[in-house]
């Protein structure tokens, strides 16, 4: 494994950058750097920034007990049109801060057990493995929480969307916890195992307000895709607003997927 052990910063005035390695398990960047969400080991700020082949990792919790974790940022992507290929990203608590801006992750590996998708962006997660890992970083019987989408207003077109994904792991999770008011996550055509606990979402910090909530689920298979037990403010999500989530122009209404290399 290359180990870059220093942050790695891709400054908001250096757009057009392609970072790539020789792969996710051998190219990584790494750093220690705990609490604050926005010291990651990686940030990257620019617009148009892509990178291929690389891994993400704060190994700020290791050596630490359960009861020690800390929030411990992987990366942290701000800048708007980015996007990630068979990329991995490596923490336990708050591990991928897709913060804001339109992003695509595509055969991506993502790991953790708190929080550890979150952030305000507008991102489709296409292809990627979800590894949940509660089992082994909580305490025993306290479930995980794989996203934590901060919309705040109807206003916002933001929200995650994860198509033909694969979530497995340890423990047990939820599928998120609603970070903001307008808190929005659709998991479309995707493999879901038994570590989803059968309510499926959290609402957190917004009990009682759930009707400005957009938690969905879409044609998904796996022993931990039945619906019967999800909490009953779970969108119905009709088969058209399914369609306009999940086809890329969500995130790329003007082609700059296309235009990257």
């Amino acid at each position: 494994m290359f180990g870059c052990r220093e942050k790695v910063q891709i400054p908001w005035d250096k757009p057009y950058i392609l970072l790539e390695g020789e792969g996710s398990k051998y190219t990584v960047i790494e750093w220690n750097d705990c609490e604050n969400i926005d010291k990651p080991a990686f940030g990257a700020y620019a617009d148009n920034f892509v990178a291929k082949y690389i891994g993400f990792l704060n190994t700020c919790n290791k050596g630490h007990t359960l009861e020690t974790r800390k929030r411990a940022v992987a990366a942290q992507i701000a800048g708007d049109k980015s996007a990630f290929y068979e990329c991995s990203f490596y923490g336990l608590q708050d591990t991928l801060y897709d913060k804001f801006g339109r992003h695509y992750f595509k055969s991506c590996y993502i790991e953790g057990a708190v929080d550890f998708i979150f952030g305000h962006g507008q991102s489709i997660y296409e292809s990627c493995n979800i590894n949940v890992t509660a089992g082994t970083s909580l305490q025993p019987g306290v479930a995980g929480f794989i996203t934590a989408n901060g919309r705040d207003s109807k206003k916002e077109n933001t929200g995650f969307v994860f198509k033909h994904c694969s979530v497995f792991g340890t423990g047990t999770t939820y599928l998120g916890r609603a970070w903001g008011s307008y808190s929005r996550v659709l998991f479309y055509q995707s493999d879901l195992s038994n570590v989803v606990v059968p309510q499926g979402w959290d609402a957190w910090l917004f009990v009682n307000h759930e009707e400005t909530i957009t938690y969905a689920e879409y044609d998904c298979r796996g022993s931990g895709s039945n619906t019967v037990g999800r909490v009953p403010w779970e969108t119905k999500m009709d088969l058209q607003t399914v369609n306009y989530f999940a086809d890329m122009s969500y995130i790329d209404p003007e082609g700059w997927l296309k235009k990257q290399p």
